[in-house]
């Protein structure tokens, strides 16, 4: 006869540790001896394929490096100051927006909380299993100036066009120069077909294109911006200020 721990062994050979430790419950639970061994076996796949998908939303989290780690889409304050369209939330919630490669830009003062929707947003996203990155486009403006001066710039690139979503915080923050614009462009541009983009500003999108500066540039970038997006323009006092005398 075959000993529980032999198959507890097996399930650690074959690195089965959902089934493992379900089978272990089930040797102490008797409420398991009335189902069929079919359904038996079904519970202890099933809570193998759970604890896959739980890691592989924990590395996706750890990888998309989200800044705030209470952003969610139940926590977001709908004050009527804010003129935040729940429906439009809620709609942009099922990520269908990612399978159709288009964009959201969210524009509003200092502490009316983009990037906190953002990050919401991108939570739900990894949570259905769809990739996501964030970056403060400054930071990530640096890490390609970088990659071009020690020659990983195609590499770079490729690493990063691997997210499905890709998170832009504070767009228009700082001045642009050199090759940033080209480099913002390559960025956008990758996306197209192929991923999203959620970009944050304070600048009003009206102002984009001047900021852009380049004509050239700008009505490309703008024009694959623009087109494939959904807006979420924020009002209202500052969300850290409203937090902080709570």
């Amino acid at each position: 006869m075959i000993k529980l721990s032999t198959v507890l062994e097996q399930a650690t050979v074959l690195s089965l540790s959902g089934f493992k430790y379900a089978l272990q419950l089930q040797s102490e639970d008797v409420n398991y001896t009335s189902l069929s061994f079919e359904e038996r076996l079904y519970h202890l796949f099933e809570a193998e394929i759970n604890q896959r998908k739980d890691k592989r939303i924990a590395r996706m989290l750890s990888q998309a490096k989200l800044k705030d780690k209470n952003a969610s889409l139940e926590a977001i304050d709908y004050t009527a100051k804010r003129k935040l369209d729940k429906s439009q939330i809620l709609s942009l919630a099922s990520c269908e927006f990612i399978n159709k490669s288009q964009n959201i830009l969210i524009n509003g003062l200092t502490g009316t909380g983009k990037s906190f929707i953002m990050q919401a947003l991108a939570r739900r996203a990894i949570s259905l299993g769809y990739s996501a990155k964030y970056y403060r486009i400054p930071a990530l403006l640096e890490e390609i100036k970088m990659a071009r001066l020690d020659g990983s710039y195609t590499k770079t690139l490729a690493r990063i066009s691997k997210f499905k979503l890709l998170l832009l915080d504070d767009f228009g923050i700082t001045p642009l120069k050199g090759d940033e614009i080209n480099d913002l462009f390559e960025i956008v541009e990758e996306r197209t077909f192929n991923g999203s983009l959620i970009i944050t500003a304070q600048l009003p999108i009206k102002e984009w294109y001047a900021y852009l500066g380049n004509e050239t540039i700008a009505d490309a970038m703008m024009d694959r911006l623009i087109h494939t997006s959904h807006k979420i323009e924020l009002s209202g006092p500052s969300m850290r200020e409203l937090l902080a005398n709570q």
